[in-house]
Order: C-alpha cells, then sequence, then structure tokens
C-alpha cells in the first residue's frame, strides 16, 4: 500500500526480485501501471529467490481516506490469490512551522484514518482466513504478517511537524495494541465440551526510518540531517520484514539517536530548537 513513489516503489522493486508475488496498490494508476509494467520486463535478482511461472503482479487504485478502501483492498487480494503480508507503506508529512490547518489535518486523514483503516482490514482478513481454516481441521498454524513504515517522528514530539509527530506516534501505538489484542484472541472449533482452541497467528513489524532522501522531504527548502538513500534503506527494510523483526529502527545512528532522545526529560526538550 502506496508502491506509487518514495519507500513503496523501491520495496515493490526489491520484493518483485526475491521472488514474491506482488499485489500494488495506491491513488495514481498511471504510476502503478508504470511499476507493474517495469517490474514484468527486469530480471529477477541473483541475491534472491528468483521469478518462476506463478509469480505475478497485479494492481489496484486504493485511496486510504475512502470508505470504500478495504474492499478494494480485497479485490486486490482476490487478484492475486490470498496474502501472506500486508505492508502499509503510504503516509505523508510536511515541515509545517506555520501549523497551516489544511496540511495538519491532512496528515491526520492519511496517517491516522487511513493507517488505522487499511491495518484493520489487513487484520479483519488474516482473522477470518485463519478462522475458516481451523474449522475445517487445520491445526498447522496458517500465519499473517502486517508490516507498516512508521517513524522516529514518533518517539517525540517535533516542533517543526506536529501532526507528522503525532500521527506516527499513534502508529507506533496502534501496532502495539494489535500485536496484543492478537496474542489473546483464540480461535475456537468443535462442539460445546469438546472444543479447541488455536490462538490467532499474526505477525507484526513497526519500521522506523530516520529522513530518507525521497519526495516526502523537500530537500530544496529545508536541509535535513543524516539523510539516508532510498535503495540501501529499502534492502535493510526487507531484511526487517523478511525476518520478521518486531521493531526495525534504520539506521545504527538513528537507533543511536532514539536511544538519546528518549532520555531527555520534557522541560529541556521543549526548549530544543528544531
Amino acid at each position: 500500500m502506496g508502491a506509487t513513489s518514495g519507500m513503496g516503489w523501491e520495496i515493490s522493486r526489491i520484493l518483485w526480485q526475491r521472488g514474491w508475488t506482488l499485489g500494488i496498490a495506491g491513488r495514481r494508476e498511471e504510476r502503478l501501471r508504470e511499476l507493474r509494467d517495469t517490474l514484468r520486463s527486469e530480471k529477477p535478482s541473483k541475491a534472491g529467490a528468483g521469478q518462476d511461472v506463478s509469480q505475478t503482479i497485479e494492481y489496484e487504485v486504493i485511496d486510504i481516506e475512502r470508505d470504500d478502501a478495504p474492499e478494494q483492498l480485497l479485490s486486490l487480494i482476490g487478484k492475486i490469490g490470498g496474502m501472506d503480508l500486508y505492508f502499509h507503506g503510504s503516509g505523508v508529512g510536511w515541515h509545517n512551522k506555520e501549523l497551516d490547518f489544511s496540511k495538519e489535518l491532512k496528515t491526520v486523514s492519511t496517517n491516522a484514518l487511513g493507517f488505522t483503516r487499511m491495518v484493520t482490514a489487513a487484520w479483519h482478513y488474516f482473522k477470518t482466513v485463519q478462522e475458516k481454516a481451523f474449522d475445517l481441521g487445520d491445526s498447522s498454524g496458517i500465519y499473517g504478517h502486517i508490516a507498516v513504515i512508521s517513524s522516529i517522528a514518533g518517539v517525540k514530539g517535533l516542533g517543526p511537524a506536529p501532526s507528522y509527530s503525532a500521527t506516527k506516534s499513534f502508529d507506533n501505538t496502534y501496532i502495539q495494541a494489535l500485536a496484543q489484542l492478537t496474542r489473546n484472541t483464540l480461535l475456537h472449533r468443535g462442539a460445546k465440551g469438546h472444543k479447541e482452541c488455536r490462538r490467532l497467528g499474526i505477525f507484526f513489524t513497526d519500521i522506523r526510518p530516520g529522513f530518507v532522501d525521497t519526495p516526502l522531504l523537500d530537500t530544496s527548502k529545508h536541509k535535513y540531517p543524516m539523510l539516508m538513500d532510498p535503495g540501501k534503506v529499502a534492502r535493510k527494510i526487507v531484511r526487517a520484514v523478511e525476518k520478521k523483526k518486531r521493531t526495525a529502527i534504520i539506521d545504527f545512528r538513528y537507533r543511536i539517536l532514539v536511544f538519546f532522545w528518549r532520555l531527555v526529560p520534557n522541560f529541556l526538550w521543549e526548549r530544543i530548537k528544531l
């Protein structure tokens, strides 16, 4: 979700090269068609699993701010024959010291409301699939995986980007809450007195990059420290997802930065000029 530019585009390329079947989605159909056609023409990476005859790529135009977005997601899942990983890369944000009202609300609508709409849709899909499989006698364990790109901005409130940092904190907490909910959700089958139970199986990965050189950051107007190459970041993200890491801060410099950010008390943090 969010494959039309930036990190979503890069991650789609890497997953395709590693042999994944892809369902890509975003708001701009021309970009989705371009990405699909580009990937179909590319040769698989030697480091990846490689393409096989069953590997396919399909797209669906989805605006996560619309109420019908979950239905469109199900349509895309149907095109590719199922879903093992839901990857949420959609997001917006601005350097907004002027506190432009429209930018703040747009950020909340995309990064909080749209995020919730799509992540819960994916959660319900995985739950429904596992319930049906368990009811039919499959006890081997069928798992889903929800991975989201949030940000290190969710660690502290950033004055130049209030809604962005607030919504990223929301995303971090929401995924944590879903992980707890999932661990305590049981699937049931059988008649009364002979019921069997199994825990719902969904993995979660919360990816928190630092500053990445993508269109999300307007580098012509603002200077960002420790700016990272999107290709390198995408490869690190894919590795974290394939290893099913619970939380991944990209990269080591930002892990150090976040560690010290957490130690700064509020009365000092609110006096720092960013």
